[in-house]
Order: C-alpha cells, then sequence, then structure tokens
C-alpha cells in the first residue's frame, strides 16, 4: 500500500511540475509587444487564436502589434473579429479609431475615440484620444473643435511638447493668437529644440501685433 501511495505522489508530482514548465515556458504575446518584437508578438497571437477563437486578449495584442508594425488592413480584420466577442471593450473601439485614423477615415476614427472617451474616461489611452481627435478636427478645418480636443488631451499628458504645439497650432488658426502664444511658449518651455513651435510662436506674435 505504501507502495502504491508513493507511486501515486510521484505521478501527481510529475504531472504538477510538468503543467508548471508548461506554463513557464509558453510564449507570452504581450510581453513581445511591450519588448518591441511585434512580429513575434503577431505569430504567438496567431498560434492562440487558432486555437481559441474566442480569446479577446490574443484579438487585442495581435491588434496592437499590426498596428505597430502599420498593417491597417490586417489589423481591421482581428479588430472586427475582436469587437464581435465583445462589443464594448473600449480597447477594441480604440483600436478601431487609430485603424480608421491612419486610412484617413475621419467620420469613422471619431466615431470609434468618442466611443472609447464614453466606455473608459479616463482609460490607459485615454490622451491618445483625444490628441488623435484633435488632429483629426485639424484636418477637417475645425479648430475649435481641435482646440478643446487637444486641450484635453494636453490636460492627460501636461508634459508632451508636441502635443501643446499642436495646440498653439488649433489655436492659432481658430484666432485665438493669445492663447496660441502661451501653448507655444508652453511647447518651447518643455522642449526648446522644436521648430514648429519656434516658427509658431514667431508668426503668432507677429500676427498678433499687426493688427
Amino acid at each position: 500500500m505504501n507502495d502504491t501511495r508513493c507511486a501515486l505522489a510521484v505521478g501527481l508530482l510529475f504531472i504538477l511540475t510538468g503543467s508548471f514548465v508548461f506554463s513557464q515556458t509558453r510564449p507570452d504575446a504581450l510581453a513581445e509587444y511591450r519588448q518591441g518584437n511585434y512580429e513575434r508578438a503577431v505569430q504567438i497571437c496567431r498560434d492562440e487564436i487558432a486555437e481559441d477563437p474566442g480569446n479577446l486578449e490574443s484579438h487585442v495584442v495581435i491588434c496592437w502589434s499590426l498596428l505597430r508594425l502599420r498593417r491597417y488592413d490586417e489589423t481591421l480584420r482581428y479588430a472586427r473579429a475582436a469587437r464581435s466577442l465583445n462589443r464594448f471593450d473600449a480597447r477594441v473601439a480604440e483600436i478601431l479609431g487609430e485603424v480608421f485614423y491612419y486610412q484617413g477615415n475621419n467620420n469613422e476614427a471619431l466615431q470609434y475615440f468618442q466611443e472609447y472617451a464614453n466606455l473608459a474616461p479616463s482609460g490607459q489611452r485615454i490622451e491618445l484620444v483625444y490628441y488623435y481627435m484633435g488632429e483629426i478636427y485639424i484636418r477637417m478645418g475645425k479648430f475649435r473643435h481641435a482646440d478643446i480636443a487637444l486641450s484635453t488631451a494636453v490636460h492627460w499628458a501636461p508634459g508632451n511638447a508636441a502635443w501643446w504645439t499642436r495646440l498653439a497650432f488649433a489655436r492659432e488658426n481658430a484666432g485665438e493668437l493669445t492663447e496660441a502664444i502661451a501653448a507655444y511658449e508652453r511647447a518651447l518651455a518643455l522642449n526648446a529644440q522644436l521648430p514648429d513651435a519656434r516658427r509658431g510662436l514667431e508668426r503668432a506674435r507677429q500676427t498678433l501685433a499687426s493688427r
């Protein structure tokens, strides 16, 4: 009886050890993505999705990786599949917004970015969402809308000099020169080497002086 118990214990230990080793050696797509190994992350996610088509996390990570690789058509395919798995996942809404932003589909991009803001008003990518919205409004010539969106973006990311420059540009084109100058100055305080901010500040000051 003791021999039987010993054999069972050894067998159980072998199974548990094997499971532990497998869990430790299973590739981690999110870790590969965070390390910048986007192609590797894509392959891992493809394998995971083939094994379990309902794996939402694999769909999200493959989309992030494909976005980094600028493979927007592929991203859109996986994002739509993810959307069918969970209609209200904020990450998927943001991904769809980015895809359409880079494809130049402004109205669709805005729709998904606004959806993200509604679903996750303090989400991890909220500042990026408002930045993209601001850039879309600049494309559309809606500079006051761009001012609101970019003001929100720098509220969440006050140290981003490039975004302050874009906010200043939107304000300048909306005719809000005093506010534009303040934003250009903020950008240059953060990064004195930004040529767009330096040129914009000089341009806005000259325009204001000529009024």
